[in-house]
């Protein structure tokens, strides 16, 4: 029987092992919970066939959108489509392959220049799609890939196409891709994109390089501050309680920190995931992320960097869209979309409020708050001359280099200030501790 199924040909076991059931099962299980065994979820739909007739079904699909697809490849018209239920949805539907899998930046960068290179060589985008999924190596983009060319074969623009995916394609994105089909330039569009996600990402990359080694020290010190108030303190303590020593200010804070520590451990525990709950809560609301964006902007060593980041975002993002003929008030509305701080993106709407009335650009700009007085002055410069968009890129090179400098001084700044903070710390409980002991000597020696 094992040999008439295959199982033995396939897998190499008999189906008289009795180990192989269970080993069945769990597999059965595995690729269930993977996806690789699952049905595609089911719709229920009601539809006009070409004699004007309404019928009714179901359709397996990947989403309604697909559903729509098959339907409308089979001659029908749909008025309904509805998962059934019980279903669950491509999207909506647990799929581990999908949480693990995602977007890597280096993906996307690769995945847009492959884009412009096909459009640029004249392919039709439906077959630009179809080969780009055969290509892609990411499991999710291949997904979304797909799900934009059936997109297309509805009739859909390729603008609706990738705004579809928010998760996998920003706003910025989205909107340089409108107005690459708007202005019948897409390739140049996608290549001036592709050097845009590449720049912020290796910005990002440097910012993150230069903090890797302050915040592993800082969890290193977090976690010897906690060993010796939690182990070594309380030890000394008994010795010094037994002597009736009088304690000094350092030992007495430390001994009254392990108290509170040992105490009230679960008050505290407590408290600190409420404060980090409550403040992820409040920092996804408007106001929240308003808050937080504006301390970081006035932070001493953090903020001139993040302002200057955002300076050669606005110019490069500017520049861009306005060579690709966005009108100014929507590339306003798509900055502030996307220059990433929200501080600076209420001025954004407060500028396009202003550039409604016919103010210009670097009138508003002046009045607005975190613009530096060079990217005013070279905004106005180019207004009056007519050439914003030189003088917008000339601020961006100008911001990535100081962005650059400023990564640079950040990193050899948090050195010395860890290294005092090192230095406070250990000094605080050698005081704790030696102190006393100096004194119990001295008792010893009498």
């Amino acid at each position: 029987m094992g040999d008439r199924l295959g199982f033995k040909n396939r897998v190499g076991l008999d189906i008289k092992d009795k180990y192989f059931l269970p080993a069945a099962l769990c597999f059965v299980v595995t690729m269930r919970v993977m996806g690789g065994g699952e049905k595609m979820p089911k719709y229920s739909y009601k539809a006009l066939d070409q004699a004007g007739v309404t019928v009714s079904g179901s359709i397996e699909a990947d989403s309604v959108e697909m559903a729509k697809g098959l339907l409308s490849s089979r001659g029908y018209i749909p008025t309904k489509v509805a998962a059934e239920s019980g279903a669950t949805s491509a999207s909506s539907g647990f799929n581990l392959q999908d949480m693990l899998s995602k977007v890597k930046i280096q993906d996307l960068i690769l995945f847009t220049k492959q884009c412009r290179t096909l459009l640029k060589a004249g392919i039709p985008v439906l077959t630009l799609l179809q080969v780009l999924e055969n290509q892609t190596e990411n499991p999710k983009l291949r997904k979304v890939t797909a799900a934009m060319a059936q997109d297309i074969r509805e009739g859909a623009t390729l603008y609706n196409a990738y705004r579809k995916h928010p998760k996998v394609f920003s706003p910025l994105y989205c909107s340089m891709v409108r107005a690459g089909e708007t202005s019948g330039a897409l390739p140049e569009v996608l290549e001036r994109l592709s050097y845009i996600i590449e720049h912020e990402h290796k910005i990002k990359s440097d910012i993150h390089s230069a903090l890797q080694y302050p915040i592993t020290v800082l969890i290193a010190l977090s976690i010897a501050f906690f060993v010796l108030l939690t182990f070594v303190i309380p030890k000394f303590a008994a010795i010094f309680a037994s002597a009736n020593l009088e304690l000094p200010l350092p030992t007495v804070i430390c001994i009254w920190l392990n108290q509170v520590l040992v105490g009230y451990w679960y008050l505290l525990l407590g408290g600190a995931l409420a404060l980090i709950i409550g403040l992820k809560r409040y920092f996804k609301t408007e106001q929240g992320q308003y808050v937080r964006d504006s301390v970081l902007l006035k932070l001493p060593i953090l903020g001139p960097l993040y302002i200057k980041s955002a300076m050669s975002r606005f110019a490069s993002i500017f520049a861009i869209l306005q060579a690709s003929g966005v009108p100014v008030l929507e590339t306003l509305r798509i900055l502030s979309g996307t220059i990433g701080n929200a501080a600076i993106s209420r001025e954004f709407d407060r500028i396009r409020d202003r550039v409604e009335e016919g103010r210009g650009i670097a009138a508003p700009l002046s009045a607005a708050k975190h613009f530096t007085p060079m990217v005013v002055n070279m905004i106005a410069i180019g207004e009056e001359s007519g050439n914003l968009d030189d003088m917008l890129r000339e601020i961006a090179i100008h911001y990535d280099d100081e962005v650059g400098y400023a990564v640079k001084r950040m990193s050899e700044a948090l050195g010395p200030i860890l290294i005092v903070g090192l230095a406070g710390v250990v000094g605080f409980f050698a005081l704790a501790i030696f102190l006393p002991m100096w004194d119990l000597t001295k008792m010893s020696q009498k």
